[in-house]
């Protein structure tokens, strides 16, 4: 075990090298400047197309499986899980304040990245044998870049479908175990038994079931931690400007140690914040043009709108209300880290109910997680061995998730985060060559819609 974990180790250190860092901030800064900034301008239209895509109707309801509205919820269920609770705090924790300043970064640009992934998610996909929609980066880059690069679709096909176990499923089932039994002493294998069989009932349902669900849970939970994050804020109020001021220092100078934090350099507060907002907002991965492909409707640039909105609010929404509560409470130099030390910054001021809020909130964000990216995991499958490969494939998730609840937290972060690296960098040559197609859809969408 010693030698694959350093094995591992290795690999990640040269994927999520300087190189990996300028490839996504480069790819998506690319995308913002030829959009011409317009996923931070069209905000609020991407926002009224998110309320009016809530159903589908006409010929647009024949043009995919689920609404636009359902289809975001379905990449935001995959989105929004541990990355926000115990990814910020970990990137806090690694890489000082100033690592939060460089996720929102990585969210700003990353919005035009998860635009230019929907709308060619949807420009290129196909229908299957089972009559349907199916998209991503395999696809995109088969049918837009051509048969000489379709070993590229298949190299993300295949990191792909094994990542989907380490950041969909396992991560997300450890992290419950973890929280569940320090919060309430739940024995970790019968948490992950209770996970195994709430995920077996709802994928079942397929895509579908998969997108009613997210639908209803998604908002609902986000709006729940939310509140209790800005009552923790209002409680903290005056330690605001301090924290503030510390997370624009320290993301360009040297973070001294305090207390338990050992200290970061720079270089630490850039990767760690660059590395976990991407684990969180997965702009860039290629996993969420997976979930839009199947949306309900026949114009790319009105998806890609809907599905920029997914980073925003998981990244520049969530992450920074967890970063904030985290800093404001002091508790980021006690030497805690993960989950254990979002717990303990919510229960420094809700003392009695916050650590408990916190492990509902994961709980839930972690269990959408993971019926979102086996969504993701079978699309991968089945791009490369069909529609009959889908089926064993979603046997081995369900068992997946109870062996996840046992296991290392320390070696399935580290094989999660090497993972995200090698699914990135198909999916973001793949943007880089497609772009131009990305930017003419765009300015004859808007010149039709003045």
């Amino acid at each position: 075990m010693e030698a694959i974990t350093s094995a591992i180790q290795t690999i990640n250190g040269i994927v999520w090298g300087p190189m990996m860092l300028v490839l996504i901030l480069g790819v998506g800064l690319f995308l913002m400047l030829g959009l011409k900034l317009m996923p931070i301008l069209r905000l609020g239209t991407g926002f009224k197309l998110l309320w009016s895509g809530r159903s589908a109707k006409g010929e647009e309801a024949k043009e995919g499986e689920i609404p636009p509205y359902q289809a975001l919820m379905t990449a935001l269920s995959a989105t929004v899980g541990t990355g926000n609770i115990a990814g910020v705090a970990t990137a806090v924790f690694l890489g000082g304040p100033g690592a939060l300043f460089w996720m929102w970064c990585t969210a700003l640009v990353g919005m035009a990245t998860k635009y230019a992934e929907a709308v060619l998610a949807v420009k290129y996909r196909e229908v299957d044998e089972e009559g349907n929609h199916v998209g991503g980066p395999m696809y995109y880059i088969k049918n837009g870049l051509g048969t000489h690069w379709a070993w590229l679709g298949t190299a993300f096909a295949i990191f792909g479908a094994i990542a989907a176990f380490g950041i969909g499923n396992t991560v997300q089932s450890n992290s419950v175990a973890d929280v569940i039994h320090s919060n309430f002493g739940l024995n970790v294998w019968v948490t992950g038994a209770i996970l195994m069989v709430l995920v077996g009932a709802v994928l079942i349902g397929g895509i579908k079931r998969i997108g009613s669900v997210a639908g209803a849970l998604v908002p609902l939970m986000a709006i729940a931690y939310l509140t209790s994050g800005l009552v923790v804020l209002a409680i903290n109020a005056d330690a605001i400007p301090t924290a503030l001021n510390l997370i624009f220092t320290y993301a360009f100078t040297e973070s001294a140690a305090e207390g338990g934090f050992a200290g970061a350099a720079i270089w630490m507060a850039i990767r760690f914040g660059v590395a976990r907002g991407i684990f969180s907002n997965e702009a860039g991965l290629g996993s969420a043009p997976i979930a839009h492909a199947a949306a309900q409707t026949k114009d790319p640039v009105r998806q890609g709108m809907v599905a920029m909105l997914g980073t925003f609010i998981d990244t520049i929404v969530i992450c920074s209300i967890t970063g904030l509560v985290i800093i404001t409470s002091g508790e980021w130099t006690s030497g805690a880290s993960g989950a254990a030390l979002t717990s303990a910054a919510f229960s420094h001021s809700l003392p009695g109910i916050g650590n408990y809020l916190v492990a509902i909130s994961l709980a839930i964000f972690a269990f959408t997680t993971i019926i979102g990216w086996s969504f993701y995991g079978e699309r991968c499958v089945e791009f490369l061995f069909g529609v009959k490969a889908i089926v064993p494939y979603r046997v081995l998730w369900i068992i997946a998730v109870p062996v996840g609840a046992g296991v290392s937290l320390d070696f399935i972060w580290l094989l999660a985060d090497t993972l995200n690296a090698m699914m990135a960098i198909p999916n973001l040559i793949a943007l880089a060559l497609l772009s131009p197609v990305v930017f003419r859809l765009t300015r004859e969408y808007f010149a039709k819609n003045k």
